[in-house]
């Protein structure tokens, strides 16, 4: 094992399992790398989460735009940019992926060129104002979504290398566990902003200075990964660049198991797409603006910490039985949002109401991203599961840009409308779950 003792000693309470050096479905020689390596992946996703809460294209993007005087058109864009960027081009970035003996460098990469992108709109807040500011800030935020493919594809691959099977879950589930409590502290020096500064809180270098801050994360992250210690992996299939790539799409036609995984993991995006659903609804029936949202930050920020832990250690027994029962409660906060818009409309005004039901949402969705993250780690070995994330995630940033569509129906059947057909694909989603094989089991 680790010749470090504080090391072994600090991963062993993490894991907290009589067996928490034993060493299965990684390589050999990696075994000894388990406490190291655990403990440095988990600095790193904890600081990149951490850049996520400050740089959050629900929240402060959007905030930052409006107080640069960027068009309200722009806004619109911000979250598909932000989340399908980094997926679509994924089947390519695995062709380059899997020609690689060592892996890492690739999420290096990625993280370097994030903060890079980070810092420059940073700069562009402090130096231009309007449309210039709003396009450069959406074109930067492009090359920054295209840069998380580079580190998504590679840092699942790496994860299956470095950490055993049993300790995966657990290790996403402590940093979203850190990450919701760095969310709870933005969340509180959000409001205290609020009282001790004048205005409508849209203070344009507080905000550069988090996206700076925010740049630095993901640079001492980068530092910190490359010192991971990942052995060599196999390199065939990395021939025939971007042809090569997509012909691995032919997985979703012969592969039963891996095509049923997505189509539930498709219809459980309920759990992310709700979210801002319910926080419009509650700026509808609450005259609120930044208060709010601090507010339901905050929720989601106290989810992820009290459900991350939980949900890990679930996932390390079953990844799947995490989805169906995550993808159930999201779904069933879905129709009781909707049950009490159209019967107890005057609930709503209650400013407890929908942070509640916005947390325990936040709880499920928590549930489906670990559940899902930890199920197509463990369900392939090798190149296999590069292809598996790349055609996955590459599916999903089309999954995600059509779904887009679902708000156009907000005319026509309102916003409660909206999250309650979004929590019948979560339903199917979950009963989709139930049809998946375990793969937990050795």
């Amino acid at each position: 094992m680790s010749k470090h003792p504080l090391t072994e000693n600090i991963y062993d309470k993490l894991v907290n399992d009589e067996d928490a050096r034993a060493c299965d479905s990684i390589p050999d020689g990696a075994c000894k790398e388990v406490p190291g390596n655990f403990l440095k992946t988990l600095i790193t996703l904890f600081l990149t989460k951490l850049g996520d809460a400050l740089v959050n294209p629900k929240i402060t993007l959007p905030w930052l735009l409006q107080s640069l005087g960027a068009p309200m058109w722009m806004l619109g864009w911000l979250v598909p940019i932000r989340e399908s960027g980094s997926m679509l081009p994924q089947l390519a970035i695995a062709s380059a992926v899997r020609r690689m003996e060592v892996r890492k460098w690739m999420w290096v990469l990625g993280s370097v060129i994030q903060a890079v992108c980070i810092a420059l709109i940073a700069l562009a807040a402090f130096t231009l104002e309007g449309v210039f500011a709003g396009w450069s800030i959406l074109a930067l935020l492009v090359v920054f979504s295209l840069s998380r493919g580079l580190s998504s594809v590679s840092s699942k691959d790496v994860l299956g290398k470095t950490i055993p099977k049993h300790r995966r879950g657990i290790l996403n589930g402590w940093a979203e566990s850190g990450a919701g409590l760095i969310t709870l502290v933005v969340a509180v020096l959000l409001i205290s902003g609020l009282i001790f500064v004048q205005g409508d809180g849209g203070d344009t270098a507080l905000y550069a200075f988090g996206f700076a801050g925010a740049a630095l994360l993901w640079l001492v992250a980068a530092v910190i990964y490359a010192t991971i210690s990942e052995q060599p992996g196999d390199t065939e299939g990395g021939r025939n660049g971007l042809l090569e790539a997509f012909s691995r799409v032919t997985l979703l036609k012969t592969d039963m198991h891996f095509r049923h995984f997505l189509i539930a993991r498709s219809m459980m995006l309920c759990s992310a797409l709700s979210a801002p659903f319910v926080v419009v609804l509650a700026q509808q029936e609450m005259d609120a603006m930044i208060s709010l949202l601090a507010l339901f930050m905050a929720a989601s920020g106290l989810a992820s910490l009290v459900s991350g832990p939980f949900w890990g250690r679930f996932a390390d027994v079953s990844s799947r039985l995490v989805m169906i029962r995550a993808g159930m409660m999201a779904a069933m906060v879905g129709v009781l949002v909707f049950v009490i818009a159209m019967f107890a409309t005057d609930w709503l005004s209650q400013i407890w109401l929908l942070p509640l039901l916005y947390f325990v949402l936040s709880i499920a969705h928590q549930g489906v991203r670990l559940g899902r993250k930890t199920y197509v780690v463990n369900m392939a070995e090798g190149n296999k599961r590069t292809d598996y994330v790349s055609v996955g995630n590459t599916l999903i940033g089309v999954v995600l840009l059509l779904m887009g569509f679902v708000s156009s129906l907000e005319p026509l059947i309102g916003i409660s409308g909206v999250i309650c057909v979004l929590s019948g694909m979560g339903f199917v989603g979950s009963w989709m779950a139930t049809r998946l094989p375990e793969v937990e089991k050795i």
